[in-house]
């Protein structure tokens, strides 16, 4: 057997999330059609996290395990072969041989996101970018992103899946930085639940909205309740920007 694995980016905007899925066209579902093509072979595509409807990826890291009877096309010559059969909104970044136990969604050590605010509204990143027609305070954004930092149970912050024995997460990094007329907000955690990105950008927006205070954030912490979660911020701003492996893979690829 023989085991690859592959870094993706892809624009999420007209596909139904990475995972297959019956009511609409999937990530995964196209980059696996791929993968058969190009090696004769029918096999899964695993992901290392799971991005909803319109979410994009930067960094997405996947794997296959490929078998004997697989075309053997060299490692150097994959890139071309699957992107050739790709369509243009996904695209493959890098190719690595890895160890047979290799697994892209149970080994990463930190996943990281990124949420694209733009500070005016443009052609050019409506796609990418979730401009608010609503008026915020910066400040307040800013100082509401560390709120969500530290090991939490992220009930209120999320979405609810039946597949989900808990919802515990370590956010190592939360923090709003600007660049080139966006506002990006980075979140890094060990893990991350359905909606949970998404969840953390409304509530930060809630904030700079002085809708919700610091301490009602801290309450719909402690409560565990989605009763009171703020909107979910859109789909589109949101990007699946990297994941680390102990190992180093694909440490060398750029990142934003």
């Amino acid at each position: 057997m023989r085991s690859l694995a592959f870094l993706i980016e892809y624009d999420g905007t007209d596909y139904a999330g990475w995972q297959n899925q019956p009511n609409g066209t999937a990530v995964q579902e196209v980059i696996e059609g791929a993968v058969e093509t190009a090696f004769g072979v029918k096999t899964a595509v695993v992901g290392s996290g799971r991005t909803d409807a319109g979410v994009h990826a930067r960094g997405q890291v996947a794997h296959v395990h490929l078998p004997e009877d697989a075309h053997q096309i060299p490692t150097d010559k994959v890139l071309v072969a699957l992107n050739t059969r790709l369509p243009r909104d996904v695209r493959i970044r890098a190719v690595q041989n890895v160890d047979a136990d290799f697994h892209a969604r149970y080994h990463p050590e930190w996943r990281e996101y990124v949420y694209q605010i733009a500070l005016e509204e443009s052609v050019f990143t409506r796609r990418f970018a979730w401009t608010p027609e609503l008026p915020y305070d910066i400040d307040h954004l800013v100082a509401a992103a560390p709120l969500f930092e530290g090991r939490r149970d992220f009930t209120t912050f999320s979405k609810l899946n039946a597949d989900t024995p808990s919802y515990v997460c370590n956010v190592h990094l939360c923090r709003v930085e600007p660049v080139d007329g966006l506002l990006v907000i980075r979140i890094r955690a060990d893990r991350f639940v359905y909606g949970m990105c998404r969840s953390i950008v409304g509530a930060m927006m809630a904030v700079a909205r002085r809708k919700m205070s610091a301490n009602d954030v801290h309450q719909a912490f402690e409560h565990a309740d989605r009763s009171l979660q703020a909107s979910l911020a859109p789909a589109h701003g949101l990007i699946l920007n990297r994941v680390r492996y102990p190992d180093g893979l694909f440490t060398d690829a750029s990142a934003f």
